[in-house]
């Protein structure tokens, strides 16, 4: 962290979104909707998950952890987003900026691991049903947890242990809402290009890598079930599709901000707001809307809910 000591820029200024009134305000107003929409949903379905026993399985504690990662990734930049949208000066310290960057990058990586993890869960109960309580068994569940966490800061701490040395002289402007490493990178006063490579590689590869293992895993499941059972395929399919839509939703924005030639495209800012704001808040309404578990546990919970109300 000496590194910073050196740089003359003490903060980064943002040029945000917009600057017509006429897009601000609207854009407060979604943002602040879905922001709390989506911690809402996410607490919904860790409270649901914690204080119902019948959702006491591996399943449902990974996607417990899964909303628990949500609600951290979305509160890394939404708040400061939301906090900024009408002020002329939307300023973050050079501190504030690599904080940033560091948790973005350590909970998008554990999510990345957690995916995976619901992946596998989801081919031992269809694949192996009569070994899925020995394999997926708490013990297990919570190394994998472990884990996801541990990768995720590994991987951030990679990237970051470069940038913090060096030299920030000006420009110390970022065409965007939020810290990212590829615009931060093209503000260094030296030449970045192998660590831009390196940014690629890390972050690139593993967000490409990581999908497409994710549906070679899906397509194994798929097959594996139609070879065995004709009717099994559509059934696995249901079991499976909320698990797909989400690795898309989430994959889709990380593989192009890291992939694609050009970090100064506009589109990039409207895909983080996706990323931000949107997949955090269809995370709970997939899983729960179409979850029949899930849904008679909420009502379970309700219930309770008003049945105690109601002897207070």
């Amino acid at each position: 962290m000496d590194g910073m000591n050196h740089s003359t820029v003490s903060e980064f200024v943002f040029l945000g979104l917009t600057n017509s009134w006429e897009i601000q305000l609207p854009l407060f107003v979604f943002s602040c909707l879905f922001y709390l929409a989506g911690m809402m949903g996410n607490l919904v379905i860790v409270f649901t998950i914690t204080l119902d026993v019948h959702l006491h399985s591996p399943m449902y504690f990974l996607l417990a952890n899964l909303s628990v990662i949500d609600m951290f990734f979305c509160s890394i930049t939404a708040p400061k987003m939301i906090y900024d949208i009408f002020k002329k000066h939307k300023a973050i310290s050079f501190c504030g900026c690599i904080t940033q960057i560091f948790f973005t990058h350590a909970v998008g990586a554990a999510e990345m691991v957690l995916l995976i993890t619901m992946a596998f869960d989801r081919y031992v109960a269809i694949c192996k049903p009569l070994h899925y309580l020995t394999i997926m068994s708490p013990r297990m569940c919570l190394y994998f947890l472990v884990t996801s966490w541990i990768v995720g800061f590994i991987h951030s701490l990679i990237q970051l242990v470069f940038v913090v040395d060096l030299p920030f002289c000006g420009p110390n402007v970022l065409d965007s809402f939020y810290c990212d490493l590829p615009r931060l990178l093209r503000l260094a006063c030296t030449n970045t290009l192998e660590l831009e490579f390196m940014v690629i590689v890390n972050s690139g590869l593993i967000s490409v890598g990581s999908f497409v293992l994710l549906v070679i895993s899906y397509i194994f499941i798929l097959f594996t079930v139609w070879k065995h059972s004709s009717g099994g395929s559509y059934k696995a399919l249901s079991t499976l599709s909320a698990h797909i839509i989400v690795v898309v939703l989430f994959f889709g924005p990380l593989m192009f901000f890291y992939t694609w030639p050009s970090p100064t495209s506009h589109l990039d800012k409207y895909l983080a707001i996706f990323d931000a704001f949107i997949t955090p808040f269809l995370n709970p309404v997939i899983y729960t809307f179409r979850n029949k578990e899930m849904k008679m546990a909420i009502k379970r919970l309700c219930s309770r809910l008003g049945h105690y109300r109601k002897i207070s």
